[in-house]
């Protein structure tokens, strides 16, 4: 059965339709730190990562001796929270990044001095 031009166009264009349609990724999980999970040192986790707003990050943790606090550039260079800061105490935090830069630090005094907090930038 022979296709006429009209019918050739039409099913390229659904062919090309659903190609775009398959390349919008879904969010990512990522889990902080990999296997040691939000502990010390894990300020360099991010690097060579490509992060994308709703992506969800995974802090695992002892939530007996951590915490996990979004803050601003500020609170990440200076390892403070302000009081009205949420902090999560779960040990299984789930926290959607938002587009820009997004920080976290552990609360616990001498916790993110010792390396335990991120900064990741989503696009």
């Amino acid at each position: 059965m022979a296709m006429g031009r009209g019918s050739a166009i039409a099913i390229a264009m659904m062919v090309v339709a659903m190609l775009m349609v398959s390349q919008v990724a879904e969010a990512a999980t990522y889990t902080v730190g990999g296997a040691g999970g939000w502990t010390f040192n894990v300020a360099t986790w991010p690097k060579g990562k490509r992060f994308k707003a709703g992506d969800t990050l995974v802090f695992n943790y002892n939530s007996a001796i951590h915490n996990t606090v979004p803050v601003d550039k500020t609170g990440y260079q200076s390892c403070s929270a302000p009081s009205t800061a949420k902090a999560f105490q779960t040990g299984k935090d789930q926290i959607k990044l938002k587009k820009g830069q997004n920080y976290f630090i552990c609360s616990i005094p001498g916790h993110c001095q010792s390396g335990m907090k991120i900064a990741v930038t989503a696009v």
